[in-house]
């Protein structure tokens, strides 16, 4: 079922790129993806939940890729973040966000455009944290304000570089630019001390949000893809190699990829990691990171 679902998400995207989301009617997805209208409603409740399957599915494969980049790195490397940049305009290129998220705000849908609103503040909210992690906690009051404006600057460049050069726009050219003015941007509005909307906005615009979940997310990424390289050097037995790497995964996995981490099976996995390795300094501070990361969890939920 999960794979004939997400076949229909497929051709209703390819359908939206080529018709445009209004003009496509869910006749045209029914007789394009070859399902009947009941599986249809089985699946999704209108078009417009489709759509946001679309998204979803685009920017959970998106999240996965970014992150994959962070693996065993210094979050603070400016060049993991321009190539995380990289990775995304060219899965927004690829999938014509631009041209549906323009069509569906146009359209003004009130169904839909909240959804878009989100994730423009989700975006919006990534970028926040990746800028503490490269600019500094110092410099986290003006990171907002920067986050805002970069979000402007790399857009409008894309799409002014695209109308002068067409197809032939080289993306990495662009993304490096503005990085570029980005780092001369943050020095500036922290040496000037003026702030027009404080890194508390974030948790009111994302009520619920996990104020440090990217700097965990981080961190992680940075000790297993470590720990990853440790194994990999110091286990000589492949079978053992195996093993561990698995158990890795599978915590990198829980704690990455799902909505409500087991704990119970991850504490597991660590318990099991921790005995057969002779890593003990790298399994120690993925332990501490994970405990702290669990005890902040409850007490979130008991407030």
């Amino acid at each position: 079922m999960y794979n004939r679902k997400q076949n229909v998400i497929k051709m209703a995207h390819q359908l939206f790129i080529e018709k445009g989301y209004q003009a496509t009617s869910i006749q045209d997805i029914l007789d394009y993806s070859g399902i009947s209208k009941g599986t249809f409603y089985n699946y999704f409740s209108s078009k417009n939940e489709l759509l946001i399957g679309i998204y979803k599915t685009i920017y959970k494969t998106l999240e996965k890729e970014r992150n994959d980049l962070l693996l065993g790195q210094d979050p603070a490397n400016i060049e993991i973040f321009i190539k995380q940049l990289e990775l995304q305009m060219i899965s927004n290129r690829k999938n014509k966000l631009l041209t549906l998220y323009e069509e569906v705000m146009a359209s003004n849908d009130a169904d839909i455009k909240p959804f878009i609103q989100k994730l423009r503040l989700n975006s919006l909210g990534w970028y926040f944290n990746r800028f503490i992690d490269i600019f500094g906690e110092d410099k986290k009051p003006y990171l907002l304000d920067c986050a805002i404006m970069f979000q402007g600057i790399i857009q409008h460049n894309l799409q002014y570089n695209r109308m002068a050069n067409g197809s032939g726009e080289k993306i990495s050219r662009v993304v490096r630019y503005s990085v570029a003015r980005l780092v001369k941007l943050v020095d500036e509005v922290a040496e000037s001390g003026n702030q027009l909307h404080g890194p508390e906005l974030l948790e009111k615009w994302l009520p619920g949000c996990q104020k440090n979940d990217q700097g965990f997310k981080n961190q992680l990424l940075y000790l297993s893809g470590a720990l990853r390289k440790a194994i990999s050097k110091n286990l000589h037995i492949e079978r053992e190699q195996v093993k561990n790497l698995e158990l890795l995964d599978f915590i990198q996995e829980e704690l990455l990829h799902t909505s409500n981490p087991r704990k119970y099976l991850i504490e597991s996995a660590l318990s099991t990691l921790k005995e057969s390795t002779i890593l003990k300094k790298e399994n120690q501070e993925l332990e501490g990171l994970i405990e702290v990361y669990f005890r902040q969890l409850e007490e979130t939920e008991t407030n």
